[in-house]
């Protein structure tokens, strides 16, 4: 392996001309290092035949690879550090990397000229400059089906066309590097220009996203379909193409399930029910059977809803989903003519009701309130959902960048690629488990404000870096109860992409108070006509059940009363 990919020396500095080529050179040489065993003949071949064109050559192939669409005019590709585009092209066109003479439909002729060009190449069939591009094509393309070259479609021009045939191989190597089709070259310049800076996680040979070609071939094929459904496919052609659940894969089968759930809801939207009771029995997705219970109710198929209502009630997948049967339980039972189950109370959460001026200017309710609580033995902070979020990311924070399996294979991971997975703390409790015993002692403190200050910046699925200053920390290690940090920190690893939002927007502190729980207090805040979010709920009702100080403040406007 190079030094370049042992020392994770990445990210070719902007300065250099040729960054943009460095940067391409070391994702082939990492994907070549971790994946050889995985690449074809044509994949391979491709690799030794870039490396064998000269410097001007490969760069220009990859000014190609990072532009739109696989059809270039010569015209168009005009780089100082490349010079003349022609003599660069030629190794190319040798190699087979890109064609220079590629069969063009009227649609590609219609991409490539402005409108100006195409009149005159169809001068013939033009009676007016004046028409607009999209009529013209309706006029032509009645007459011109065949495909021609670009010297057959415009011979006066001395301009050239070039193809490139290579854009699946290169997307490809992209997911082959980055474990996903999301991410791609601005990441390099990105982290260069020090605007993303992500954790150096130790990289191993066996660091990689996939473990045999099939699975490569699966992601891509489940990336098509998605293609497919965002574009308009009809849906059976859609479904006809999603492959079975894959057994031995719980990472692609999530992939599949995101898709199957996509494709549910849109059945739902599009009133295919039974189609919709189908898609979700297939998806193991997160909300697939609430989804479900919810198709069944709106097709008055009351019975199979409420025996698969009991069933969920009894390994509830989520407390989204005890939420949802504690309201859909009692009016199936009222449909279907059964008694009335005992009701349980919710915890009572402390309310106020507040009537304030009416804001002149565009302010949110919220900065309205936090100025009419703020006082200086008190100060109030808009955090919402970045406060605690930060405070668990800063103590777990070796937890979570721990170097698992499968967790972290390219320099570029702003959170671990099982970050949402169902075993996600299973695969770290030991590692968890040990950040919040810290939370026993007064350990927590430290760490907290170590890795503050030593992780700077850094990426973190929980960090809020713009929210969280040194004031901000101190007051919330100095207020916060070490026992309500570590249930809050629990309820977080219980469910990451559900918990992670839905917390109150405002918090008070009074540092200087002696009782600890009398140190904070956590506002929600409700204005004019706005009611509380589920996940909102959920969140207040666990604050109330372990006697955390949470209120909620509903807004009122003062009638014939304004402030600035």
């Amino acid at each position: 392996m190079n030094s370049a990919l042992a020392s994770h020396s990445f990210a070719a500095s902007v300065d250099d001309p040729f960054y943009y080529l460095l940067n391409f050179r070391f994702l082939l040489d990492w994907v070549e290092a971790r994946y050889r065993d995985l690449l074809n003949a044509e994949e391979q071949g491709f690799i030794t035949a870039f490396h064998d064109v000269p410097k001007i050559s490969q760069a220009l192939l990859v000014r190609m690879i990072m532009r739109k669409g696989t059809l270039f005019r010569e015209s168009k590709l005009a780089y100082p550090e490349i010079g003349s585009t022609r003599d660069a092209a030629v190794p190319l066109i040798a190699q087979g990397l890109i064609d220079d003479r590629p069969m063009l439909s009227l649609e590609e002729l219609f991409d490539l000229l402005t409108k100006a060009e195409l009149v005159a190449v169809f001068k013939d069939h033009v009676d007016r400059k004046s028409v607009k591009k999209a009529t013209l094509f309706e006029k032509l393309a009645a007459l011109f089906g065949e495909e021609h070259t670009f010297d057959g479609w415009y011979p006066e021009s001395e301009d050239k066309v070039y193809a490139l045939p290579l854009m699946a191989l290169c997307d490809r190597f992209r997911l082959m590097f980055f474990g996903n089709l999301r991410q791609d070259f601005s990441e390099f310049v990105l982290a260069d220009l020090g605007i993303f800076r992500y954790e150096r996680v130790p990289f191993t040979p066996n660091s990689r996203a996939f473990t045999c070609r099939n699975d490569v071939d699966a992601y891509l094929h489940l990336h098509r379909c998605r293609e497919s459904f965002e574009a308009g496919v009809p849906l059976e052609n859609v479904l006809a193409e999603v492959p079975p659940a894959f057994a031995d894969s719980p990472w692609l089968e999530s992939r599949r399930a995101r898709l199957l759930f996509a494709l549910g809801q849109h059945c739902e939207r599009s009133a295919l029910l039974d189609t919709a009771l189908d898609v979700y029995a297939d998806c193991i997705h997160p909300g697939a059977r609430s989804r479900r219970l919810r198709v069944l109710e709106r097709s008055e198929q009351f019975e199979a809803a409420l025996e698969l209502a009991q069933k969920a009630q009894q390994a509830p997948e989520s407390e989204a989903e005890s939420q949802l049967l504690e309201r859909v339980l009692p009016r199936l039972r009222r449909k279907l003519n059964l008694p009335k189950l005992p009701r349980q109370d919710d915890a009572t959460v402390e309310r106020i009701d507040l009537v304030l001026p009416r804001p002149t200017s565009p302010r949110s309710v919220e900065s309205l309130v936090r100025e009419h609580f703020d006082e200086t033995a008190g100060p109030v902070h808009y955090v919402e959902n970045g406060l605690i979020n930060s405070l668990f990311g800063l103590l777990c924070w070796e937890a979570i960048f721990a170097p698992l399996p499968g967790a972290f294979f390219h320099p570029f991971h702003g959170a671990p690629a099982d970050l949402l997975r169902p075993d996600f703390h299973a695969r770290r409790e030991a590692l968890f488990a040990a950040c919040l015993a810290k939370l026993d002692s007064d350990a927590y403190l430290s760490t907290i404000r170590e890795n503050f200050i030593a992780k700077q910046g850094l990426q973190s699925p929980f960090l809020h870096w713009g929210l969280l200053s040194d004031t901000l920390l101190e007051q919330a290690l100095t207020c916060f109860p070490a026992r309500h940090l570590k249930l809050w920190f629990l309820r977080l690893l219980k469910d990451i992409k559900a918990n992670r939002a839905g917390l109150p927007d405002l918090i008070q502190f009074w540092p200087e108070r002696d009782a600890p729980l009398t140190r904070y207090r956590m506002i929600e805040v409700k204005g004019p006509g706005d009611r509380l979010q589920d996940n909102q709920r959920r969140w207040l009702a666990f604050c109330a059940e372990h006697d955390m100080p949470v209120t909620v403040c509903y807004v009122q406007w003062q009638e014939g009363d304004t402030a600035s």
